[in-house]
């Protein structure tokens, strides 16, 4: 009968879905006994760190959600690498405030310039911050709109898509479009246009664009809808993988 209270907490606070309170109540009661702290107080600590676990799970979730490829901060990037990168412009970004306004942001430069590893780590600030975020690679996306709707579900994709608040489009322009494939990419823009925001990353100058659409008709309206609320960041310059692979082959270790 003794472990009768402790068999109930155990089975409420696992019905309540209070993971944290499970695992540490008994430790941090002795530990607030020690210290001689009130009953008040041990409920204060305890309370805390179920929210703070449950932050950390929550951003975990997203970040799953999100299905990135590899998880980057923009604490990793950097940004002497790139000098046309505007710094400041990217650190106000993190801050996710465009988000809430329905902004797109357009990543434009050469190949190797770190343009995805800018779409990932403003991604990861989204995600801490509680947003919901997609990543996908333009000709991946392409394909999966292109199989849903001979498959008759494209309706509820467009409707998955639609109720990311940030979704990211990587490599626009690497392959070219069908013309199927760049009517179907517009619809998810124009749904998207001042209700979500869209992250592009892109290899070609919008002068270029069409050469990817297929139709100066079509890319001029995407553009128009794409730019209307936008943040551009320019990244040319060397290839910053390039750069980075030559720093290793002459390291001292590497040799």
């Amino acid at each position: 009968m003794t472990d009768t209270p402790q068999v109930l907490l155990t089975h409420h606070l696992k019905t309540l879905k209070l993971p944290t309170f499970l695992r540490e109540y008994d430790k941090l009661a002795r530990q607030c006994a020690a210290e001689g702290v009130d009953h008040v107080r041990y409920l204060v600590r305890l309370v805390e760190m179920e929210l703070i676990d449950r932050e950390r799970r929550m951003i975990e979730r997203r970040i799953r959600q999100a299905k990135f490829p590899t998880v980057k901060s923009l604490d990793a990037f950097d940004f002497k690498a790139i000098a046309s990168l505007n710094k400041m412009l990217v650190l106000e970004l993190a801050r996710g405030e465009y988000i809430e306004r329905h902004e797109n942001v357009i990543t434009l430069g050469n190949s190797g310039t770190g343009k995805t590893h800018i779409a990932l780590g403003l991604g990861l600030a989204a995600c801490q911050k509680g947003l919901s975020v997609g990543f996908v690679t333009a000709a991946a996306l392409v394909h999966e709109l292109m199989e849903a709707r001979d498959e008759k579900r494209l309706l509820r994709y467009q409707k998955q898509l639609a109720r990311y608040k940030l979704l990211i489009i990587d490599e626009l322009g690497f392959v070219p479009l069908s013309k199927t494939g760049a009517e179907l990419l517009f619809e998810i823009f124009s749904q998207r246009y001042e209700r979500g925001s869209t992250l592009v990353t892109s290899n070609l100058p919008f002068d270029e664009w069409t050469e990817v659409f297929g139709s100066e008709r079509l890319t001029g309206a995407l553009l128009d809808r794409l730019t209307h609320h936008v943040h551009i960041l320019e990244m040319n310059g060397d290839s910053y993988r390039l750069n980075e692979s030559r720093k290793r082959r002459k390291s001292p270790k590497s040799a």
